[in-house]
């Protein structure tokens, strides 16, 4: 049976464990040269050929560096790219098709922006050859008799056009200069200057330099440079970071536009609720994370998502998780007792600049979690700051700080600290950090425990994402204020996400409070919402918590957006704008899901 070997170098420390590999491995002791190391790196390599998975190395390497895989026979046959000896390797490719939005669906590191990157034809593909890449005659003729050997036909011959919006939007503030008008102007291939703009509501920040906006305002830029692009293939990775679920329908309903009859269009997200809107056809990604990834056939939106919440996909027989992944129907409203309640806080009221946020009185309860929800620039970010004692209200008062401790995650997070995970965690958690309770609660779910000897500034987004939430939670608080935690973490673990910090909640005794723009994360997550009303960037109205169907009755009214239930998973999913199940629940008020 082949076998995949992988290394990560960068976990790789040799001189820490001198070769401890290499001593162990059975066929090593023999002459047989199973393990040798690169005279280049000083780094070992496995022989793929020779290794017969015995796992010794696996559990001996003190740095959790080596995985090594089975994979079927057939897959090999199928193997499109691998980036090096003893690295990432991908099996098929996403199948896209003309007038149609594929969406893509997968875990983190299992492909899916190499998928991207070779369509786009930034990555030449190797079938697996990293020592001697092919040519191009010699890659059309591995896709001979598919879909994909015409599209890469014409791609080699640079008859086929592809541009991609990038997932880290962020990153573009360092990359591009001027303004949002000067690099909109830029990009109009199309004509189409104003029509994106109103679309986009790009009209406020058209004079601002690129370097001042957020990430809200990152992203929709970047998906309006790509939709103004006259291009053959527009791929988009990651469209909905960082906005708030009004913004999130908008730009789907713009990439859904450009899908015309001669047009590919390929979007890689992770919100369910907007993978199922924007998409025609779906492909689930699964394998190994950081080890081989592997793309299914395309199938319909409805039946692609479904089987990857089931964890099966029937079509290729194959078991991608070990449980389904299933939403409540209708969610229980949580009885609070008096003697539950923690903290109140009166009638707030701030004032930054011309924005006004007032707040109105509420409450929180032990083992509450509080879902944030309201569109961008309304002040969320602004209450959340308030409670961490950042910020000073200008009427009213904060009562928590002096009583309760509070642990706080920002919205943004910038690999800023120059040592590893592990010691992060411990100068910001304490003792607890490092607990036996805390590696099996929070650590090992969120997938933690090999990159403690990792540097901080060497991690990829969602590696960030999920060590600040993991050092959030780290500190023995009684109130966790958690600011979108969602952004760049994959479905599966947006889902382990929630788990972990209801189960840290209700251990506790503490209270959460979470700002997320994902509908289907605040379902699984949240007891109740706090809504924020209002004018974006002027005037802000936070309502006191209320419960969840309720909550989101009232926030989705706002938008003018109605979501029903998936009969088979539960899962919400956006009505789309004008159909006979959005005007219904319209009309009887019932804009979260109707009661089956």
């Amino acid at each position: 049976m082949p076998r995949i070997a992988v290394i990560e170098h960068d976990l790789c420390k040799p001189k820490d464990c001198h070769l401890l590999c290499l001593r162990i491995c059975p066929l090593v002791r023999t002459g047989v040269k199973a393990i040798e190391v690169n005279e280049e790196t000083g780094k070992p390599i496995i022989a793929e050929s020779l290794c017969m998975g015995c796992g010794l190395c696996v559990k001996k390497c003190p740095f959790h560096a080596i995985s090594i895989v089975n994979v079927p026979e057939e897959l090999e046959e199928d193997c499109v790219h691998r980036y090096g000896p003893n690295a990432f390797k991908l099996y098929r490719l996403p199948i896209p098709k003309p007038g149609k939005v594929l969406g893509i669906i997968g875990a983190n590191g299992t492909g899916k922006s190499t998928s991207l990157a070779i369509l786009s034809g930034r990555l030449k593909p190797n079938l697996g050859k990293y020592d001697e890449p092919p040519e191009w005659d010699d890659i059309i003729r591995f896709f001979r008799g598919s879909e994909l050997q015409p599209y890469f036909s014409k791609l080699a011959e640079d008859r086929l056009r592809a541009v991609l919006k990038p997932q880290h939007v962020d990153l573009l503030a360092k990359k591009l200069k001027g303004t949002v008008a000067q690099l909109l102007k830029v990009a109009d291939e199309r004509g189409a200057l104003d029509e994106i703009v109103d679309e986009l509501e790009l009209k406020d920040i058209m004079n601002r330099d690129v370097r001042k906006l957020s990430g809200g305002e990152l992203q929709r830029l970047a998906v309006g440079i790509v939709a103004l692009r006259e291009a053959d293939v527009y791929l988009f990775d990651e469209p909905s970071s960082y906005l708030d679920v009004y913004q999130r329908v908008k730009v789907a309903k713009l990439i859904r536009s450009l899908a015309r009859e001669d047009k590919y269009v390929i979007v890689v997200e992770h919100d369910l609720a907007v993978l199922d809107y924007i998409s025609d056809l779906v492909c689930v990604i699964y394998g190994e994370p950081g080890v081989f990834g592997v793309v299914s056939m395309p199938r319909g939106v409805g039946v692609g998502i479904n089987e990857y919440l089931d964890g099966y996909l029937p079509a290729e027989n194959m078991r991608i998780r070990k449980e389904a992944i299933r939403f409540d129907l209708r969610p229980l409203e949580r009885i609070w007792k008096p003697e539950e309640k923690m903290l109140s806080w009166p009638r707030m009221v701030k004032v930054l600049g011309d924005f006004k946020l007032t707040v109105e009185p509420g409450s929180a309860h032990k083992g509450e979690v509080i879902g944030i929800v309201g569109p961008n620039g309304i002040g969320k970010t602004t209450f959340i700051r308030m409670l961490a004692g950042e910020l000073e209200p200008d009427e009213g008062y904060v009562p928590l700080r002096e009583k309760l401790k509070v642990s706080y995650k920002p919205q943004y997070i910038l690999p800023e600290y120059d040592g590893t995970v592990r010691n992060m965690l411990v100068e910001e958690g304490g003792p607890e950090a490092t607990s036996a309770w805390f590696r099996s609660e929070v650590l090992r779910p969120l997938r933690i425990e090999k990159l403690m000897d990792r540097y901080v500034k060497e991690l990829s987004g969602g590696e960030l994402q999920s060590v600040y939430i993991a050092t959030c939670l780290a500190k023995d608080a009684k109130i966790y204020l958690i600011d979108e935690p969602m952004a760049y973490l994959d479905v599966e673990q947006r889902l382990t996400v929630a788990r972990v910090v209801r189960h840290i909640a209700e251990e506790r005794g503490a209270v959460v409070f979470i700002v997320e723009h994902d509908i289907i994360a605040h379902d699984f997550i949240a007891d109740t919402l706090m809504v924020f009303t209002g004018r974006p960037g002027i005037e802000g109205h936070a309502l006191s918590p209320m419960g969840l169907k309720k909550g989101m009755n009232l926030f989705l009214k706002e938008l003018g957006i109605t979501f029903r239930r998936d009969k088979h998973s539960g899962r919400p999913r956006v009505n789309k704008e004008g159909s006979y199940l959005d005007r219904l629940q319209k009309s009887i008020g019932e804009y979260y899901y109707v009661e089956r």
